[in-house]
C-alpha cells in the first residue's frame, strides 16, 4: 500500500512559508535590505540654543521631537561642555533640559538628532480620548468678526477638514473680507488665529512647529502649522498655503501646548536649526537602529566578530549542499565522497579559486604518490589513514612555507583545506585506482572539482553571502528544495545521452 505524500508536501510547504515569511518580517521590522550595497539617506539635524546668562543658576528646557511623522529617530545627543543634560518625558512630551550651577555671559547649547525617512506620514501619533477644544475669548468687535467669519465658513463646509480649508481661504483673502482683516490686525500669526477660530467652532486644534529639511542649510527657524482633530485623528494644515497632510520634507519638531524653549537664569534666548543630508550603508543603519529588536536577538550580529565570521561561512554550507544534491541527483555527476566538494569550496573562499585549485591538486597528487608507497607496507586501514593525515599535514606545511618564501600570500591560506577529508579522499582515490583504473579516478576527481568550483562561484556571489548571513531563515527554503530533489527518481541529465541515437533516427529507420 502506497504511503500518502501529503505529510511530505506539508513539511515542504511549511519550510518554504516559514523561511520566506520570517525573512520578510525581518526585512520589515529591522529595515534590512534584501540586496547588498544599498544605501539610505540620513538627516543630521542640529538645534542651537543661544542666550545670555545672568551669572547665577541656569536651567534651559527645549521641546524635542517625539516619533515625528514620516521619520524614524535612531540617535540623539547633546554637545554642551560644562552643562548637565537629560531628557525628561512628561505626559507624552519630551524635553531636553540643560542645567548649570553658575553661568555668565553668552551661552551656546547644542542638541543633535539623526533621522531616516519612514513610510507613515500621518500626523496622528497620539493615542487617548478625544481632546477638548480650548476656550476662546474675544473682545468686541473681534467677537462679532470671528462669529461672522465662522458662519461664512460653516456654510460652505461639512467636516473639520473642509472647515479648516475654508477658513484658510478667507484669511488668505483678507483684503476682500473686513472680518478677516480685523482679526489679522489683532492676531497677525495666521496659525494662532486659525487655531483659535477652530476651537471656537468646537473643533480641537493646536499650533505645531515644523522644520523644512533642505540639505546644507544653516540657521533655519521653525514654521508654524496647525493640526486639526478629525475622526481620523490629527491632520496637519499649512495656514499659508492650505496644504493638507505632512510633506515629505517637513519634520514636525514641536507639538503640544508647552512652549518651544524656556530659559531660567538668562535672557535673549533664541533657537535655530542646521541640517545636512548624508547617505550611509542601509545594513549598518539597520543594525544601529534595531539593535534591541526581537529579530536582532535571533541573529548572529550580537556575537563577537570572530564568531560572526565563522557563522558567515557556516550559513553558506546549505547552498553548497544544494549544489551537490542537484549535480549528483539531477545531473548524475560522480564525485569522490558525498559532501567533500562543499568543504573544498569553502576552502576556496579563503584561498581564492585558482591558487586553491592548484594547491588542492598538488596536495592530492603528492598524497597519491605517498599512498602508493604505503600500500607496500601492508598497514591496517586505521593506521594507513592516520599516516596519511600526518603526511598531509607535512605536505601542507611545506607548501605554506614555500609560498611564504616565494612571497605568495595565498600560500599561507591553504591550511584551510580539511585535512581529514583530504586524507580520506587520497585513500578513496588510491583504492579506486587499484580497482577501477585511472580513468575512474579522473572522472570522480574531476567531478568533485567541478562541483566544488560551481558551489564556490555561487557562494562567492555577494547576494548569496548577504542573504545567508542576514536572513539565515532562507536556508529553510534551501532545505525544502534539497528534500524535493531527494524525492526525484527519474532520468538524470547525464543519462539522456543514451537516447541521443533515438532522437537522431528518422521515422522508418531501423536501429
Amino acid at each position: 500500500m502506497a504511503h500518502s505524500r501529503i505529510p511530505f508536501y506539508l513539511i515542504i510547504t511549511t519550510l518554504v512559508v516559514v523561511g520566506l515569511a520570517t525573512a520578510w518580517m525581518r526585512h520589515l521590522e529591522m529595515a534590512i535590505p534584501f540586496f547588498p550595497g544599498e544605501r539610505q539617506a540620513v538627516w543630521f539635524v542640529e538645534a542651537r540654543v543661544d542666550f545670555v546668562a545672568a551669572g547665577g543658576e541656569v536651567l534651559v528646557s527645549l521641546d524635542l521631537p517625539d516619533s515625528p511623522p514620516g521619520f524614524r529617530m535612531f540617535s540623539e545627543h547633546a554637545a554642551s561642555p560644562g552643562y548637565g543634560f537629560s531628557i525628561i518625558e512628561h505626559e507624552g512630551n519630551r524635553r531636553g533640559e540643560w542645567s548649570k550651577r553658575s553661568a555668565a555671559g553668552p551661552q551656546t547649547l547644542y542638541y543633535k538628532v539623526q533621522l531616516t525617512s519612514g513610510e507613515d506620514r500621518s500626523s496622528d501619533a497620539e493615542q487617548g480620548p478625544r481632546p477638548r477644544p480650548a476656550s476662546v475669548y474675544w473682545d468686541e468687535p473681534l467677537a462679532t468678526a470671528a462669529n461672522q467669519l465662522l458662519t461664512q465658513a460653516l456654510e460652505t463646509s461639512s467636516t473639520p477638514q473642509s472647515l479648516t480649508r475654508e477658513l484658510i481661504k478667507l484669511l488668505n483673502n483678507a483684503q476682500a473680507d473686513q472680518n478677516a482683516s480685523l482679526l489679522l490686525e489683532e492676531v497677525p500669526e495666521r496659525s494662532r488665529l486659525l487655531a483659535r477660530l477652530l476651537n471656537q467652532a468646537e473643533i480641537p486644534a493646536r499650533v505645531v512647529m515644523g522644520l523644512y529639511l533642505e540639505d546644507a542649510r544653516r540657521r533655519q527657524s521653525l514654521t508654524p502649522m496647525v493640526e486639526t482633530y478629525t475622526d481620523q485623528g490629527w491632520v496637519l494644515f499649512n495656514p499659508t498655503t492650505g496644504q493638507q497632510g505632512v510633506p515629505d520634507d517637513l519634520l514636525l519638531w514641536h507639538r503640544g501646548g508647552q512652549s518651544l524653549l524656556d530659559v531660567t537664569g538668562g535672557h535673549g534666548s533664541q533657537v535655530n536649526f542646521s541640517m545636512i543630508r548624508q547617505t550611509v550603508p542601509a545594513l549598518d543603519l539597520a543594525q544601529d537602529q534595531f539593535g534591541n529588536n526581537f529579530f536582532a536577538l535571533l541573529g548572529v550580529q550580537q556575537l563577537p566578530i570572530e564568531e560572526q565570521s565563522m557563522f558567515k561561512m557556516l550559513f553558506l554550507l546549505p547552498l553548497g549542499a544544494a549544489v551537490v544534491v542537484f549535480m549528483r541527483i539531477m545531473v548524475g555527476l560522480k564525485t569522490s565522497g558525498t559532501f567533500m566538494p562543499v568543504l573544498i569550496s569553502l576552502a576556496f573562499l579563503q584561498t581564492s579559486l585558482v591558487p586553491g585549485l592548484l594547491s588542492f591538486i598538488l596536495v592530492v597528487a603528492l598524497g597519491l604518490l605517498l599512498r602508493t608507497y604505503l600500500s607496500r607496507l601492508n598497514l591496517l586501514l586505521v593506521s594507513r589513514i592516520a599516516t596519511l593525515v600526518v603526511l598531509v599535514v607535512f605536505l601542507i606545511s611545506i607548501l605554506s612555507l614555500l609560498g611564504y618564501q616565494l612571497g605568495l600570500s595565498t600560500g599561507m591560506t591553504i591550511t584551510f583545506f580539511p585535512m581529514i577529508i583530504i586524507a580520506w579522499t587520497i585513500e578513496r582515490m588510491s583504492i579506486l585506482w587499484e580497482e577501477e583504473g585511472p580513468r575512474e579516478v579522473l572522472v570522480q576527481g574531476g567531478g568533485s572539482l567541478l562541483v566544488a568550483v560551481l558551489a564556490y562561484l555561487l557562494m562567492e556571489i555577494p547576494l548569496a553571502g548577504h542573504l545567508s548571513f542576514n536572513f539565515p531563515e532562507l536556508n529553510l527554503v534551501l532545505l525544502a528544495l534539497i528534500m524535493l530533489m531527494g524525492q526525484y527518481t527519474g532520468y538524470k541529465l547525464s543519462e539522456l545521452r543514451r537516447f541521443r541515437a533515438m532522437a537522431l533516427t528518422k521515422p522508418g529507420d531501423t536501429l
